[in-house]
């Protein structure tokens, strides 16, 4: 893995920026992975200010994102589909036909799983994958324990997360226990992986991604495995790693 130290959340926004905005500029059809919660949202509005600069288009981008809650509606202000629409496709130039979230009330939940990861395939994986990294080593909504040959799956989310993602809601109570997630192997198969970090709390994270096991107890620690991960992370989120 190759790590990128920067000095600060907005220096990793911007960083992963560039390296998102030189894909898009590079390749006829890129196919990106998305990622949500608090740490991309400054990789978005990076991207954002790159297009109303008109120094990028996403008319020809596709992209799939990781994982949706189970219950709520694409509508719902917590939903990811919501997420996505408010902190990056309205702002920009993207065709929303060619940007794909899992339909998380689906009627046929393992349908909708095996009909996601069908069309991750038949677009050739993903190019460009950017990921987050839980507290508990979780990438997507994959939680420890969860095999390293998983596909697109509906996981049971781990307390842990929960607790994590209470913030966006009301209470603990109404975050969902359940979601659909694109599977670790599904996300392996990903030709490039940028995985951003920022945090003090993070920081036994990334000594542990970085030093530690490759185990499934641990899921983000396959990546080592990658033959194509870059680590941007901040100075506090790197201040245990072992010199």
């Amino acid at each position: 893995m190759n790590i990128i130290p920067v000095k600060n959340y907005q220096d990793m926004s911007r960083k992963a920026a560039e390296i998102v905005s030189e894909t898009i500029n590079t390749m006829d059809k890129p196919v990106l992975g998305l990622a949500t919660g608090s740490t991309p949202e400054g990789l978005y509005q990076c991207l954002i200010n790159e297009h109303k600069e008109g120094n990028i288009s996403f008319r020809h981008v596709t992209t799939f994102n990781l994982d949706e809650y189970v219950g709520l509606h694409g509508s719902d202000p917590n939903s990811y589909r919501y997420y996505m629409y408010d902190k990056l496709f309205r702002h920009i130039d993207i065709e929303l036909e060619n940007t794909y979230v899992p339909n998380g009330v689906a009627e046929d939940l393992e349908k909708e799983c095996t009909s996601y990861e069908n069309l991750i395939q038949e677009h050739a994986s993903i190019d460009l994958q950017i990921l987050g990294i839980g507290l508990n080593g979780h990438i997507g909504f994959n939680e420890p324990g969860t095999s390293f040959t998983s596909r697109t799956h509906i996981v049971e989310l781990d307390e842990i997360t929960r607790q994590a993602n209470a913030r966006f809601f009301k209470s603990l109570d109404d975050v969902p226990t359940q979601a659909i997630t694109t599977g670790i192997g599904t996300i392996m198969e990903s030709k490039k992986i940028i995985l951003l970090i920022s945090g003090e709390n993070k920081a036994e994270t990334v000594a542990r991604l970085v030093n530690g096991e490759i185990s499934e107890t641990f899921p983000a620690s396959i990546l080592n495995e990658h033959s194509n991960v870059t680590i941007i992370a901040d100075v506090a989120s790197l201040s245990k790693l072992s010199k």
